[in-house]
């Protein structure tokens, strides 16, 4: 049951993120296109399965794959070597990149239009061993607690240093292979590694320390993909000469895609063979390695069947009309006349795209827990997704005006850097996850169709030099909004839950307040507050109307410090000896008293006596001890009294009043003295 309301709140918030793809495509194709696009109903359909499909990889995140990634990170941790961990690191990082759907379709593309020079399988393996290399490290700077900006400003100097050097035919390659490395399945688990090793390894913190192994996998292809491009267009002769205004790689207006049931096992088994290669490293470290059972398996395994599931069907919705549907949009604005426009939907698809990446959502929540709530996870996303949206629409300008594209990411990182050097340090790493995580499932086929499609339809514009780069922008400028965000909430001091309940508890220097044992009581009716040991009873008088004066009195005679009035109508049955009312109209008052144990004999005998309740009046007494009190006033005297760790508390306050009046005395005595001595 548990499960199911889950699964509905993340399928209502599934649905409300792609509310601005909606709108965006709505707006676009009715207000500027002016045209209802075909297959619309194929396309609602396709939004539909998505919202579903999203829901249910959620789902499998939160109890397959986010528990078995922290639960190995705090078993290698503990039990196992540096070594273990750090060649299990390379092994998520490889693995998992080097069956990428994505890269392998980026890599047969440059394979096609580089002259055969590049080599498809060649590229994907050094992709695939920069991604390894860079959770290799990322997880050797958690073990040694090197701070992360170090890393990533030597690894933005490497970048560019390497640019000047590289080929432009493979400078917007490079970057773009950054963006697409890591998977939607990938993301989730490396960010549990790294968490999950931050959390156990002492000395290390999970928000500063946890984030970051994403930034490394998006760094390192840059600068291994351009050293392979000047190595192979320096070293490699040219097998075919290809003219680049032929090459198909071609913006056009796409159709609807087809689906069947062979075309739903075949992605099905797609998702399988990309989540293959993660439960197979799992597996072999945790029996063979760690040699440890996997605590709920069954669950475990349940997970990754959603994830596969949901991410099936998160893919069949794409298809089912969202992504032709997108390229050709993208295709007939480019060829309109209006530059505005192409800016305007470059930034509109850029940021409802990218509100709706799994890859992200799951990020966004990670970061919302490690943070204690301190991090919106909305708010971060609304961030991310303003940079992407920003990012795409600079790299839409500079494909328009003809830029080269290193200008702009060195511009980029030196911003980066300056913000790095000011943000809070738990911000720095979520900003650099950030950057590649954004470069997911939904984002690339449409920012890649509006790149290629504007270099295809601008004059003097190459799309193989020109048409790629979109992406980098996209992975760019998320890690600038996000270290901006991480400064606004600490300029209006946004606090962490435990912060805003700490504040609200420890308020007026109020000591031990979530202490269980002791008792949180008000000085003197004021809002100044302590907590001290004290016993707790609730006296209950209930007595005739009539008498509730007389009992209020007697118990206020007797110490107590204020009561409760209530109305206790009942009906008693003359049957039942222990009951005194014999009809509803009694109309009783029922008088509650909160009062410190020493007080509970005075004031039940002062009551009794005054009503005469055990002889000849009519009323009932009782008491019960209390525990756990909390906010209750008593005055300086019956704190003083009734705290447990004084063994005599009457002579106590007799000897206090007895020091007081002494001190008193000898300051009179003093003045006098000095007064006598002056007049002489």
């Amino acid at each position: 049951m548990t499960q199911l309301s889950f699964f509905l709140k993340l399928l209502k918030e599934s649905f409300r993120d792609l509310v601005p793809i909606i709108v965006v495509i709505l707006f676009f194709q009715l207000a500027i296109i002016q045209a209802v696009p075909e297959g619309w109903v194929s396309t609602a359909i396709g939004l539909g399965i998505v919202g579903i499909g999203l829901a249910i990889f959620l789902q499998g995140l939160e109890i397959g794959i986010f528990p078995v990634g922290e639960g190995l990170a705090r078993d290698f941790a503990k039990h196992g070597t540096m070594l273990w961990v750090l060649f299990f690191a390379f092994l998520i990082g490889f693995g998992t990149t080097i069956a990428e759907p994505a890269l392998a379709v980026i890599a047969d593309k440059a394979a096609s239009i580089s002259s055969g020079r590049i080599d498809a399988t060649i590229l994907r393996l050094v992709v695939a061993g920069s991604v390894g290399f860079a959770i290799f490290l990322g997880v050797f700077r958690i073990y040694k607690g090197h701070p992360i900006h170090y890393y990533i400003i030597v690894g933005y100097i490497l970048v560019v240093s390497v640019t000047f050097f590289a080929p432009k035919e493979i400078i917007g390659l490079a970057y773009d292979l950054g963006g697409v490395t890591t998977s939607t399945v990938t993301v989730p688990l490396v960010a549990a590694l790294g968490i999950g090793l931050a959390t156990t390894i002492k000395g290390r913190n999970p928000v500063i320390d946890g984030f970051g192994l994403i930034a490394f996998a998006s760094l390192t292809p840059m600068i291994f993909v351009q050293v392979y491009g000047i190595a192979v267009y320096n070293l490699v002769d040219v097998s075919e000469v290809v003219n680049v205004t032929k090459v198909a790689v071609e913006a056009k207006v796409s159709t609807a895609a087809t689906i069947s049931f062979d075309s739903l096992l075949t992605g099905i088994f797609n998702v399988v063979k990309d989540v293959a290669p993660i439960l197979l490293i799992i597996l072999f470290f945790q029996y063979a390695v760690l040699k440890k059972r996997i605590d709920n398996l069954k669950t475990v395994l349940l997970g990754f069947l959603l994830v596969i599931l949901g991410l099936d069907a998160f893919i069949v919705g794409l298809e089912m009309g969202l992504f032709t549907l997108g390229e050709t949009m993208a295709y007939q604005l480019t060829k309109s006349d209006s530059v505005m426009m192409i800016y305007a939907f470059a930034f509109a698809i850029g940021f409802s795209t990218t509100m709706a990446e799994p890859a992200l959502m799951a990020i966004a929540k990670k970061a919302k827990d490690i943070s204690d709530g301190k991090i919106n996870d909305f708010a971060l996303r609304v961030f991310v997704a303003f940079g992407v949206a920003v990012g795409i629409a600079l790299g839409a300008f500079r494909i328009v005006d003809g830029g080269h594209i290193h200008y702009y990411i060195i511009f980029g990182y030196i911003l980066v850097i300056i913000l790095t050097s000011i943000a809070p340090k738990y911000i720095i790493p979520i900003a650099y996850d950030s950057g590649g995580v954004t470069t997911s499932t939904v984002t690339v086929p449409l920012v890649a169709a509006l790149g290629i499609g504007l270099a295809t339809n601008i004059e003097g514009r190459s799309p193989l030099i020109d048409g790629f780069g979109l992406i980098a922008f996209a992975s760019l400028f998320p890690m600038i909004t996000v270290m901006l965000y991480g400064i606004i909430i600490e300029k209006l001091g946004v606090k962490s839950d435990t912060e805003i309940e700490a504040a609200n508890i420890l308020k007026d220097a109020l000591i031990d307040a979530e202490n269980m044992d002791l008792a949180t009581v008000n000085i003197d009716g004021s809002d100044r507050r302590h907590s001290l040991p004290m016993d707790f009873s609730a006296v209950v008088i209930i007595v005739p109307k009539d008498k509730k004066i007389d009992a209020i009195q007697a118990a206020n005679k007797a110490g107590a410090p204020g009561v409760t009035v209530l109305r206790a109508d009942g009906i008693g049955l003359g049957q039942i000896d222990n009951y005194y009312r014999t009809s509803f109209e009694a109309n009783d008052a029922l008088l509650l008293f909160l009062l410190p144990q020493s007080l509970v004999n005075p004031v039940i005998k002062s009551i009794i006596h005054s009503l005469h309740i055990t002889t000849t009046g009519k009323g009932i007494a009782f008491a019960f001890p209390l525990t756990h009190m909390k906010g209750i006033s008593l005055s300086r005297h019956d704190i003083f009294v009734n705290r447990k760790d004084h063994k005599n508390p009457e002579n106590d306050v007799e000897k206090l009043i007895k020091e007081e009046e002494e001190k008193v005395l000898e300051k009179i005595h003093e003045h006098k003295k000095v007064a006598n001595e002056e007049s002489k």
